[in-house]
């Protein structure tokens, strides 16, 4: 099987790269807007789907994938900017959020979808504590502007679920599928 990652996220780069899963990578360009009445699990998964159907060509598989963080039934997406990601990070502060990864494998015959979702932990955070993270940069780039695997990492007391899911891919289901699929 050709493994393509429809993904330009170094995070999910580095998690196959290092669980020894041989890919290529083809960023996908969609819209990633949120539909009127579609749930967050709906958003990943049609997202995950729409990237690996994007980039897909005759005789691959391609892995599509999409990670949202939500609390209260609200989506956070990226930050527009650290403004917004002091705003995000306070509302996670001292209380649990969901990750949810939709993740979809596509070879032009047939979809995978999933949804992989994790709850973590944050204890309270206080202003200094978020002014300084955010003024790491990591904030920038991430769903709820936090990286479980970075600076971040002292703020989360707990998760329930699959660690790489919220950095950005369920490893082990993804390992899953490509050994059922070479059976």
């Amino acid at each position: 099987m050709r493994l393509v990652l429809a993904s330009a996220s170094p995070r999910r780069k580095n998690i196959l790269q290092t669980a020894g899963i041989p890919f290529v990578t083809r960023p996908a360009d969609v819209d990633e807007r949120l539909l009127d009445g579609e749930s967050p699990e709906e958003h990943v998964q049609r997202l995950a789907e729409a990237k690996a159907r994007a980039v897909w060509r005759e005789g691959e598989t391609v892995l599509g994938a999409d990670t949202v963080v939500v609390v209260d039934s609200q989506i956070l997406g990226k930050p527009a900017d650290q403004s917004e990601a002091k705003q995000m990070l306070r509302a996670l502060s001292g209380r649990s959020h969901r990750v949810l990864t939709g993740m979809c494998f596509f070879d032009g015959a047939s979809a995978h979808a999933s949804v992989e979702e994790t709850i973590v932990y944050f204890r309270d955070l206080d202003d200094n504590e978020l002014a300084d993270y955010v003024a790491t940069g990591e904030a920038a780039d991430k769903a709820g502007a936090y990286g479980i695997q970075g600076a971040a990492s002292k703020f989360i007391h707990r998760i329930e679920g699959c660690y790489f899911n919220v950095v950005g891919l369920p490893v082990s289901r993804v390992y899953s599928f490509i050994r059922s699929s070479l059976r």
